[in-house]
C-alpha cells in the first residue's frame, strides 16, 4: 500500500476522536448531498486535485469577464450545497456581479467532512487541500474570466481555519478573507493540537502570531489580505479567544496596533471594531456577536442588508455575507465600506441629565435624513434633529450612547464614538460583585468585544471572556462598574 493512501486511512480513523470537539455541536446527519439543482453546478477536471476535493460553482447569467471571485468553505459535516443554500452568497453574486466557488470535502478526507486546517499535508502552500482550492481559483480565472486581483476566501468553523491558512499560504492569490467561528492561521500543526486551539489557542504575542503567517510564504513582500473576523461570544465549540488571536495575528502582519481605529454597533447585538492601515483604510475588522453560539451569522429577509436561511449553524443574527462583501468592496465601494457611506457624527456630547433623563447633541452630517441613537448597543430613536432626550431612565445609572447618520435611502453610516451619561439621584451605596468574567457578562455587569470583557460604565479591560478569570467589580452608581480587586469599599 502506498504511504499516501495509508496516511489517508489513518487520518479517517484518528480524526473522529480529535475533531469530534470541533463538530460536537454540528449535525452528524448531514451526509454529502447532491448539488442544488439549477444555480449550483459541479465542476470536474479543474486540476490535478492533490487534496481530493470536489468543486462546485455559481456564476450569475451574463456575468462579464473581469468580475471578482469568492471562495466559500463549509464547516464540518456540511456540504457545498448547504453553504450555497443558506449563506446568502448567491444573492450578492447576483446583485453585485461576481462568481462563487464552493469547495467540498468529504469523509474520504476526514471522518467528519472537515477541511484539514491542522494538517501541514493539507493546509500549507502547494500541499493537499490548499493546493486544490488554488487550482479551483485558477480554473475560475481561465473559464469565467475572474479577476485575479479580486479573489476572496471565506469559511465557517473548520472552513474558517482553512481560510486563515489559505490567506497565510497564498497572500499572492487572495486579496481578502473572512473567518467565521474559526481559528488563527497555523494554530495547530497536528490533530493532537487541534482541540487545544478550539478551546483556547496558545497565549502568543501578536508578533508570534504574525510570524506564523510570515513563515507560511517566506520572502513574500506584496500586499497582505484584508481580513474580517466573525465570532459569537457564547461559542463553546471554537472559543472566542480565537477571534482575539486572529485579530492579533493579522493586525501584526499589517504592522498596525491592536487598538481599534473605530467601533460601532450593528444589528444582531454585533459590535464591529475596525483596525485601519497606514493610509486610513480598514485592514482588519472584528465582529463580536453577543450571545451567539457556533455558526455563520445570517439574517433571512428581502432587505438589502438581509440574507441567508436559518438552519443548523446558520444563525439568525446579522447578514455577515453583506458586511463581509462591503468590507471587501464587492458592492462597488472602496474596500471597508467607503464610497458614499455617511461619516460618523462628530461632537456627540451629553448636554444634561436628570434622575430620569439624559440629553444629547451632535454636529450635523451633510446628507443625513435622520439619525439613529443607540443606548447600550440598542437602537432607541430616529430623530431628524441633532439633539435627543432619552426618558424613563433609572436614577443614578450610567448609560452608553452612540449616534449614526442615516441617508435618504435608509442606509446607516459609521457610528460615532461612545459617550456615557449618568443620571442624577440614586443614593444607593456601592455594591461589590466577585465572579468570573463569564458570570459578570451574564449578569449584565460587563460586556464583550473581540473575545475580551469590559466593565460596563468604566469600560475597563477585565481580560479574556471565560470562566477562568475572576474579578471584583464595584458598582456605584447603579449600572457603573469599576475593577476593585485590591479591595471593595461599600460605604
Amino acid at each position: 500500500m502506498r504511504p499516501s493512501i495509508l496516511r489517508r486511512l489513518l487520518r479517517r480513523v484518528a480524526s473522529t476522536a480529535v475533531l469530534g470537539l470541533l463538530a460536537a455541536t454540528l449535525s452528524t446527519t448531514a451526509a454529502a448531498t447532491p448539488a442544488a439543482a439549477g444555480g449550483l453546478q459541479q465542476v470536474t477536471g479543474f486540476g490535478s486535485n492533490p487534496g481530493n476535493l470536489q468543486m462546485y460553482a455559481y456564476t450569475p447569467a451574463g456575468l462579464p469577464a473581469g468580475a471578482p471571485l469568492v471562495v466559500a468553505l463549509h464547516g464540518c459535516t456540511q456540504t457545498a450545497s448547504a453553504y450555497y443554500t443558506n449563506s446568502g452568497w448567491p444573492k450578492y453574486a447576483d446583485a453585485w456581479g461576481f462568481s462563487v466557488v464552493f469547495p467540498q470535502t468529504t469523509s474520504a478526507n476526514n471522518a467528519l467532512s472537515c477541511f484539514n486546517w491542522f494538517d501541514p499535508a493539507d493546509d500549507t502552500r502547494g500541499k493537499g487541500e490548499a493546493a486544490s482550492v488554488v487550482q479551483m481559483v485558477e480554473y475560475a480565472k481561465q473559464t469565467y474570466g475572474s479577476d485575479g486581483r479580486r479573489v476572496y476566501v471565506t469559511g465557517l468553523s473548520a472552513g474558517g481555519g482553512m481560510t486563515a491558512d489559505l490567506l497565510a499560504a497564498y497572500p499572492d492569490v487572495f486579496a481578502g478573507g473572512s473567518v467565521a467561528s474559526g481559528l488563527p492561521a497555523q494554530c495547530a500543526t497536528s490533530q493532537a493540537a487541534a482541540s487545544g486551539c478550539q478551546t483556547g489557542p496558545q497565549k502568543l504575542t501578536p508578533a508570534q502570531w504574525g510570524d506564523k503567517v510570515r513563515a507560511a510564504h517566506p520572502g513574500y513582500s506584496g500586499p497582505w489580505p484584508r481580513v474580517a473576523i466573525w465570532q459569537g461570544t457564547a461559542d463553546y465549540t471554537v472559543y472566542p479567544a480565537n477571534a482575539t488571536a486572529l485579530r492579533d495575528q493579522w493586525t501584526d502582519v499589517w504592522g498596525i496596533g491592536q487598538t481599534p481605529s473605530s467601533t460601532d454597533t450593528l444589528p444582531g447585538n454585533t459590535t464591529r471594531s475596525v483596525y485601519d492601515d497606514a493610509s486610513g483604510n480598514p485592514a482588519v475588522e472584528t465582529y463580536s456577536l453577543s450571545g451567539m453560539g457556533h455558526g455563520l451569522p445570517v439574517s433571512p429577509g428581502s432587505g438589502d442588508q438581509q440574507c441567508g436561511t436559518t438552519a443548523a449553524y446558520f444563525l439568525n443574527t446579522i447578514c455577515s455575507t453583506y458586511y463581509t462583501g462591503v468590507f471587501w468592496g464587492l458592492d462597488g465601494t472602496a474596500p471597508g465600506g467607503g464610497g458614499d457611506q455617511l461619516p460618523a457624527p462628530a461632537g456627540v456630547r451629553v448636554t444634561g441629565t436628570t434622575d430620569t433623563t439624559a440629553s444629547l447633541s451632535w454636529n450635523a452630517v451633510e446628507g443625513a435624513a435622520s439619525y439613529a441613537v443607540h443606548r447600550n448597543g440598542t437602537k432607541i430613536a430616529s430623530p431628524t434633529a441633532t439633539t435627543y432626550t432619552d426618558t424613563g431612565l433609572t436614577a443614578g445609572t450610567a448609560y452608553r450612547y452612540t449616534v449614526t447618520a442615516i441617508d435618504a435611502e435608509g442606509t446607516a453610516g459609521s457610528a460615532s464614538g461612545q459617550v456615557t451619561a449618568t443620571t442624577t439621584g440614586g443614593s444607593t451605596p456601592a455594591v461589590c460583585h466577585t465572579a468570573t468574567n463569564y458570570a459578570h457578562v451574564t449578569a449584565g455587569r460587563a460586556h464583550t468585544t473581540g473575545g475580551y470583557v469590559y466593565a460596563n460604565g468604566s469600560n475597563q479591560n477585565m481580560g479574556l471572556y471565560n470562566v477562568f478569570v475572576t474579578h471584583t467589580l464595584k458598582e456605584s452608581p447603579a449600572g457603573y462598574f469599576v475593577i476593585a480587586d485590591s479591595g471593595c469599599v461599600t460605604g
